[in-house]
């Protein structure tokens, strides 16, 4: 899965959601229940790491694609769970191709 730019890109999809789900649990626990750090101290500098990688990532495919498909990878990394929803997307509409090796 590491091996290729759009394994790279599905991973880190996947990665900046669960982050952001760890981000969430730890802001609810901090603010609402038992006004504890913790889980932010932990997962908000987790969250901020894979939250650049995707955005690397995802540069490094917008030379597949257009600008308008580019943007809404980038977009999608704001909102929480968007990367997932964005990656099926570009996975049901072919965006996530992988490319076709010499050897084929």
């Amino acid at each position: 899965m590491l091996s290729s730019p759009v394994g790279r890109f599905r991973l880190l999809a996947l990665a900046e959601a669960v982050s952001w789900a760890g981000l969430l649990i730890g802001m609810f626990f901090k603010y609402v229940l038992v006004n504890n750090e913790i889980g932010v101290k932990v997962f908000g500098p987790i969250h901020g790491v894979v939250f650049v990688g995707y955005v690397l990532v995802t540069l490094m495919l917008a030379h597949r694609w257009d600008r308008r498909t580019t943007v809404w990878a980038l977009l999608a990394s704001i909102p929480p769970f968007g990367t997932i929803v964005f990656e099926r997307w570009a996975q049901r509409n072919g965006k996530l191709v992988e490319a076709q090796s010499a050897n084929d």
